[in-house]
């Protein structure tokens, strides 16, 4: 059983085990994870799909408690332990709620990830970086395969090893280190006045270059260029600097297709929102004199 009533189920298994209530849980996000707010415990649960065992989002746990005493700013667990359910694992978060103070600037995710990428080798195993893993084992699944036309499969598997032949040769100018791997201002929340980062399941090692992608790629969603500029000021580059380095189209183009990799598996179950958006972008990317603003679902 798939889908939001198989999600509630293991949300309900997994309170019961946390000795937390899961009386008025409500969906609030579903993609690679499932996130539900737990309003009244305060807190929030994401339901992982247990693709690596569990060792991220238990990583995780591990790690946010060692950025939190080396004062970065970052959502904290609720629970210090993961819950396995099925093939899923949970972990349990606390809530920050939001009201309507919009979403927080790009220039304080870039001032957190400054901080981030100063920071020695933390106190836990973290794997390195996969490049477009999700994404090229979601093209090779025939599950998924059926969200797409031939012609669009044979297209999205050649660009993806173009790519990834493209990333292998480069050299990063920040160097290879911890970083958060999924860092944009989508993953970032208002705690009181200040801003913190969530969402660190994929955290690991790699070029240094790939936490600050991602902010360039909000171009796509609607992002000015002076946000830009001031995301890369308060993490002390020149955005011009940086887009003078060779791997930075790279690495743009791969943020292009890791983005589809959720809506690949979101149609392929019959989302025909997620379907109409990604036939959307894979049209942009093959036509890209076409002028096409994304949208996030």
């Amino acid at each position: 059983m798939t889908g939001p009533f198989a999600g509630r189920e293991t949300l309900i298994a997994a309170c019961e085990l946390a000795g937390l209530n899961a009386a008025g849980a409500h969906l609030i996000r579903a993609h690679s994870n499932s996130v539900w707010l737990l309003p009244s415990e305060s807190a929030v649960v994401r339901i992982g799909h247990n693709e690596h065992k569990g060792l991220r989002s238990r990583a995780s746990l591990t790690l946010v408690r060692w950025l939190a005493a080396h004062q970065v700013p970052v959502t904290e667990p609720l629970l210090d332990e993961a819950i396995d359910i099925g093939t899923t694992t949970v972990t349990f978060w606390h809530y920050y709620p939001q009201e309507s103070r919009g979403e927080p600037p790009m220039k304080a995710l870039g001032t957190i990830l400054a901080q981030l990428h100063a920071l020695p080798a933390p106190p836990v195993d973290l794997p390195d970086y996969p490049p477009l893993e999700g994404f090229t084992a979601t093209l090779a699944n025939p599950e998924f395969q059926r969200a797409l036309t031939h012609d669009d499969l044979d297209w999205l598997n050649a660009r993806a090893h173009d790519l990834l032949d493209r990333y292998r040769r480069f050299d990063s100018r920040l160097g290879y280190g911890l970083i958060h791997a999924d860092a944009y201002v989508g993953n970032c929340l208002w705690d009181g006045d200040r801003v913190i980062l969530g969402d660190w399941d994929e955290a690991c090692w790699g070029p240094r270059e790939l936490d600050l992608n991602n902010s360039c790629h909000d171009l796509r969603f609607g992002s000015s260029e002076d946000d830009l500029a001031e995301f890369f000021a308060a993490y002390g580059l020149s955005l011009a600097d940086y887009r003078g380095w060779d791997g930075a189209e790279v690495l743009f183009q791969m943020r292009d297709l890791h983005t589809l990799t959720g809506y690949i598996r979101r149609a392929a179950h019959g989302d025909l929102l997620a379907d109409d958006q990604l036939q959307y972008r894979i049209r942009s990317l093959r036509h890209p004199s076409t002028p096409a603003l994304w949208h996030s679902l």
